[in-house]
């Protein structure tokens, strides 16, 4: 009888099967603690005024350029100024076109002191109450500067600190982006007036006299600064 051979397709052994029911352990997820760090918002730096390298004449063919000894106060010199009136009159007169590159609306005539006084009040009390507000000042709106007449034109007053080349009014500030604070239209209302407030107060010191609208009606639409000194201490309203 002849034998057959057989080959199993395939093995017969049992395999183990995972059950239904086995529990597939898994790695707990590991917690990535993600630290987010704000940068630091550092404020852009305030534009630096550039004053142009070109020679600057006035209309009578004067060059503009240092006076008082110091670099920031553009203008010329302008030597004795007579008076028409006794108390009247500047010894060493200069004439200011422009303080720490912000261009005055017109000349004035003064003493150096108060050219002085002024760089003082600009780069410490004008510049830090404007900020960046507008870009900064561009140009001072000058009301009156020497002038030999009494105070506040009355007659039989006392000869008025214009007459001796210690004053300027001021009765605006131009903004590099073209608008203007007023302090007629400005005083008491809004962020134009707080700043002209900032202002006010800070020429406080480096001017002996410092008036504005709340003074009285002569100085509604401007400040007064003047270096006269008053045995009490700085006169400001």
């Amino acid at each position: 009888m002849a034998i057959s051979s057989f080959a199993p397709s395939r093995s017969l052994r049992p395999v183990a099967r995972p059950s239904r029911f086995a529990t597939v352990r898994r790695s707990s997820p590991v917690k990535e603690t993600v630290v987010v760090r704000q940068a630091a918002i550092i404020p852009a730096p305030k534009p630096k005024r550039t004053e142009s390298k070109r020679a600057v004449y006035t209309p009578q063919g004067q060059k503009i350029g240092r006076i008082c000894r110091d670099r920031d106060l553009q203008g010329v010199e302008v030597g004795r100024v007579p008076g028409a009136l006794p108390g009247c009159g500047i010894k060493d007169a200069v004439k200011l076109y422009s303080v720490s590159g912000v261009v005055l609306t017109r000349p004035v005539t003064v003493e150096c002191d108060t050219a002085r006084a002024l760089k003082t009040w600009v780069e410490g009390g004008m510049d830090r109450a404007v900020g960046r507000t507008g870009g900064g000042v561009a140009r001072l709106q000058v009301a009156a500067g020497y002038s030999c007449r009494t105070r506040n034109h009355r007659k039989g007053a006392k000869i008025s600190e214009h007459g001796k080349g210690r004053a300027i009014d001021i009765s605006g500030f131009h903004l590099e982006n073209g608008d203007k604070i007023s302090v007629l239209e400005d005083w008491g209302r809004g962020r134009y007036g707080r700043i002209l407030k900032k202002m006010h107060k800070a020429a406080c010191g480096p001017f002996g006299t410092v008036l504005g609208p709340n003074s009285d009606r002569f100085h509604k639409d401007h400040f007064h600064f003047d270096t006269a000194r008053h045995r009490s201490g700085a006169y400001c309203r």
